[in-house]
Parts: C-alpha cells; sequence; structure tokens
C-alpha cells in the first residue's frame, strides 16, 4: 500500500505492509546518456580517434515540497579523461534535466552546459554540474478515491484482502500519473546516442 505519511517504509501495519510515497521525483541519470565520447577528427569512431571520454556519477538531489510547486535541485559530478594531454585546455559539455512522467512521458527538459579544465600535462579532470526543476504539488498528488482505496485497511476473509489495489488499471494509471522522475544526461547526437548503444 501506498501512504502519504505516518508509516515509516517497509513498516508493517495494521492491515499490511506501508510504503511512504514522497512527492518530490525521484533523482537519477538517464539510460544511454549518462557517457559521451568525443572523437578527433569527430567523423571517425575509431579507438584511435577518441578524444575525450566523460560520465556522470555520483547524482544527488535535493527535494522542497512545501509549497504549490515542488522544487528540485541536482547536483552531479563529470568525470573526464582525455587522450592527448599537452597544454591546459577547457572542454565544454552539454548536458540536460529532464522530468519524466509516469515512467515514459517527458513534460519538460532543460538544458545547460558544463565545463571540464584539464591542466597542462593532465589526464584526468572533475567537475561538478546542477540543475533543477519544478513539479506541480497537483500533478504529484494522487486523487483522495485512489489514496483510499490504497490505504483502506483490509480484514482476513474479506473478499478483496488478498488484491493488490495497484492491479485494478485505473489504481495504476492513476499513480503512474502521479510519479515523476528528475533525470539528468549528456545531450548527445543521434551518432553518439548510437554509438554509446553499440560499445
Amino acid at each position: 500500500m501506498i501512504l502519504s505519511g505516518c508509516a515509516s517504509k517497509g513498516e508493517i501495519v495494521e492491515g499490511g505492509i506501508s510504503a511512504v510515497r514522497s512527492a518530490c521525483p525521484t533523482v537519477g541519470v538517464a539510460a544511454g546518456t549518462g557517457d559521451i565520447t568525443l572523437f578527433d577528427p569527430a567523423t571517425s569512431r575509431d579507438a584511435s580517434a577518441i578524444d575525450v571520454v566523460a560520465s556522470m556519477t555520483n547524482v544527488r538531489g535535493a527535494c522542497n515540497d512545501a509549497g504549490e510547486q515542488i522544487a528540485t535541485s541536482v547536483t552531479f559530478d563529470v568525470l573526464a579523461r582525455r587522450t592527448r594531454t599537452e597544454g591546459p585546455r577547457d572542454v565544454v559539455l552539454p548536458y540536460y534535466i529532464a522530468i519524466v512522467r509516469g515512467g515514459s512521458a517527458v513534460t519538460a527538459k532543460r538544458k545547460g552546459q558544463i565545463t571540464v579544465h584539464f591542466d597542462a600535462g593532465q589526464a584526468r579532470a572533475q567537475a561538478q554540474g546542477t540543475a533543477s526543476t519544478q513539479i506541480a504539488r497537483a500533478a504529484a498528488t494522487l486523487p483522495d478515491e485512489v489514496r483510499n482505496q490504497l490505504t483502506r485497511k483490509r480484514k482476513a476473509g474479506d473478499e478483496d484482502a488478498a488484491t493488490d489495489p495497484l492491479a485494478r488499471p485505473e489504481v495504476r494509471s492513476a499513480v503512474l500519473r502521479a510519479t515523476f522522475e528528475a533525470l539528468v544526461g549528456f545531450q548527445l547526437t543521434d551518432d553518439q546516442l548510437k554509438y554509446n548503444a553499440q560499445r
């Protein structure tokens, strides 16, 4: 069952096991976009042409759900490695944050850039990026009738005592509509996405 408070996650309560549902989005890295590879020349895909490789890691989210807008701030680290180390160099990498509703529908997307600085002779470098987004509280709140179905106490012997309310399509759909993710990733070209999928 999904509750909006009172019990701790996984706590056994009268009528079943509770799970606390937060209005804050889950934070993570979007599949296939957590790494970026730059080539020189740009049209080559040979291993010998790899110029810079970078990846996102240590993604963290801070959520403020006190108002009508649920504000989420996401921080992440970019770890980069370059092949040629002569001279200092700044590499600018594009990234994005997207709000995904119900596991598949992108409802908002914002782009940004992060600069990774290499000192002369340095092959590895690190930078920290930030992104933020907002979600309307009303969109992330379950309707009362759905919440009542999920939290209603069930007694042994009741006709639906052993039936998971999430097995009902209308309840499952309502929960999905109120579930959001804040996902970050590199803003990749079609060729870069294809390269990530094939390597």
